[in-house]
């Protein structure tokens, strides 16, 4: 049977096809841009399921299984939280599962998360019938593999990106084909604290070193001030609007790249609506599954690889929290570790976690004396080389308790750097006599 006559006998309506759920099945969805949430509003109307878990990475935009209505139908457990689950985490109505992202795909493959239904969103076929999953790869392939039942969302708006990204028509049980625009994420300009602090973050990062990039103002701060830079390279996690200047201009060309040499490397893409045409069958572009691309031992492979990752706080013995608030779950592990150990490995490598030295509008510092009640540990003290905010870097590898607070209350908001002071002493992490002076000397 040829693949054409394969995918006809595949193609359901979106009803059919979320009529396959059945009441106790995990299922996965795919995430990021590629959130299938056309698919989920579908299920979503069903009245004759329950206890359905719904298992993901991020989900982009609103989700429609988080309705009061259907609380007791669906319940969520999420490997990286946003905003679309965050508030159902924290009321105990959406579960959350601690893990490195590169892990991910070994919770399908080990049967240790059986799967029942994979639901994901690909490209259109092409002339051999394989469909690309576009712009976020992360765990779909594993998902796919284990997966009792495979359905496609096939939409037409799904860009065709190169890589280990695709799926034939013979490996999926059932075809939906549904078109759309995909959700963007436009950057706004970084704000002047964002620049000062990608200025500090530019003046680590040598000619031909390879990236590991976010979103976000800083990341995008940084590219823009990396002008005359020569051969950098990117081996990440994300690809977002920034790389396209990047690209364009010859700052990055990744001519220098220990592996993958002219190849920019990444999971997923997510950014305003000129990335997604703009990766589309682009032969700069190859998407791998998570396992992959954020293995430590695979980063590290990569000379002069030069992770910058943020934080929502780091106290002064260098412990970063970036996960939650306390006790409020904000987001997840992600990818932090597993670029700050590959990284710290790689052949004059470096690890930056980058972030404002305030929070709420200035009322709180970031640096901290101790984390706050309940706040994870996400990047220990022994894993953490550079810690940068708009004060300036502090360097940490090798420092001792003491060398480690006399750093980071160096680049602490001055408004509580005597605070800070007072909490080292009374920690015994400073003398008696270390006042704020000693800051200015050191």
């Amino acid at each position: 049977m040829t693949w054409r006559l394969n995918y006809e006998r595949k193609r359901l309506s979106a009803e059919e096809a979320m009529r396959l759920v059945r009441t106790g099945d995990r299922i996965y969805v795919s995430g990021n841009a590629a959130t299938p949430t056309m698919l989920l509003q579908e299920l979503g109307e069903r009245t004759d399921v329950e206890d359905v878990e719904v298992v993901h990475v991020l989900m982009l935009g609103r989700d429609p299984l988080t309705a009061e209505r259907l609380r007791h139908r669906f319940r969520h457990n999420s490997l990286f939280v946003g905003p679309a689950d965050r508030e159902a985490v924290n009321a105990g109505l959406s579960d959350y599962v601690p893990i490195f992202l590169h892990r991910i795909g070994d919770l399908f493959d080990s049967g240790r998360m059986p799967l029942d239904v994979a639901i994901l969103q690909v490209s259109p076929p092409d002339q051999h019938g394989y469909m690309s999953l576009g712009v976020e790869v992360i765990a779909s392939k594993a998902a796919a593999r284990n997966a009792r039942k495979t359905i496609v969302q096939v939409n037409e708006g799904m860009p065709r990106v190169l890589g280990d990204t695709f799926l034939h028509v013979h490996e999926v049980d059932h075809v939906v084909e549904l078109s759309h625009p995909l959700p963007s994420l436009p950057s706004p300009a970084p704000s002047e604290l964002e620049t000062r602090i990608a200025r500090h973050v530019a003046e680590l990062i040598p000619d031909a070193a390879t990236l590991q990039l976010g979103i976000g103002g800083i990341p995008d701060a940084v590219l823009r001030l990396l002008d005359g830079k020569k051969n950098l390279g990117l081996h990440t996690e994300l690809v977002s609007d920034g790389v396209i200047r990047a690209i364009q201009s010859g700052l990055v060309n990744g001519a220098r790249k220990s592996i993958h040499p002219g190849k920019v490397i990444a999971t997923f893409v997510m950014g305003g609506a000129d990335l997604y045409p703009y990766v589309h069958d682009n032969p700069t572009f190859e998407l791998h599954p998570v396992g992959y691309t954020n293995d430590p031992f695979v980063i590290a492979q990569n000379s002069l690889m030069t992770a910058i990752n943020s934080a929502l706080e780091v106290d002064i013995t260098g412990q970063v929290c970036a996960d939650s608030i306390g006790t409020y779950i904000y987001s997840g592990f992600g990818g932090q570790v597993d670029f700050v150990r590959g990284a710290a490995k790689a052949k004059g490598g470096r690890a930056i976690i980058a972030l404002p030295a305030t929070a709420r509008k200035g009322a709180e510092s970031r640096i901290v004396s101790i984390l706050k009640a309940g706040a994870g540990v996400v990047t220990t003290r022994a894993d953490v080389q550079y810690v940068v905010t708009e004060f300036g870097v502090a360097d940490l590898f090798g420092k001792n308790l003491r060398q480690r607070a006399q750093e980071l209350i160096r680049i602490a908001h001055p408004h509580f750097q005597q605070q800070l002071e007072a909490a080292a002493r009374e920690r015994k992490l400073l003398p008696a006599l270390f006042t704020g002076a000693d800051l200015v000397a050191k």
